[in-house]
């Protein structure tokens, strides 16, 4: 069975949208609540390789792409998640499923504010040690 195939069976219940770019380009969105355990099967279960993940602030709060990769056949899958919690925004860490996650879910958590639940050494990677507690460079205040 294909990657995708295998993607959109075992969580069909979990997809809350899809979208094929091109034949190896996938976007697919699933809850926050769903990301632990999608990731733990791209990457155990399915071997797609945790290539990097993004955060962004949008209108509504968050959003994280994780992207992945199956090298043999140069296909991308990025998932997608949203946090609607603008104050206080978290999700799991998916760094306990691999340690590739650790440094761009600590940037994200140093520039955005975005919380890590479960993250093993949530602490600054980029910004000065005296940079001032809760001012993140890269959230918009509106």
């Amino acid at each position: 069975m294909k990657i995708k195939e295998s993607i959109r069976e075992k969580l069909a219940g979990k997809i809350i949208s899809w979208q094929e770019r091109s034949s190896r380009r996938i976007y697919f969105s699933v809850r926050k609540e769903d990301l632990y355990e999608t990731a733990r099967f791209l990457f155990k279960d399915l071997g797609l390789r945790f290539s990097t993940a993004s955060g962004s602030q949008t209108p509504s709060g968050f959003e994280i792409l994780y992207h992945f990769s199956f090298d043999q056949t140069g296909e991308i899958y990025s998932l997608r998640v949203e946090i609607n919690d603008k104050e206080h925004p978290e999700i799991d860490a998916i760094t306990p499923i691999f340690q590739g996650a650790e440094w761009i879910e600590r940037e994200m958590w140093e520039m955005l504010g975005i919380n890590f639940k479960g993250h093993p050494n949530l602490k600054r990677l980029l910004l000065a040690d005296d940079w001032p507690q809760d001012n993140y460079p890269l959230r918009q205040n509106k």
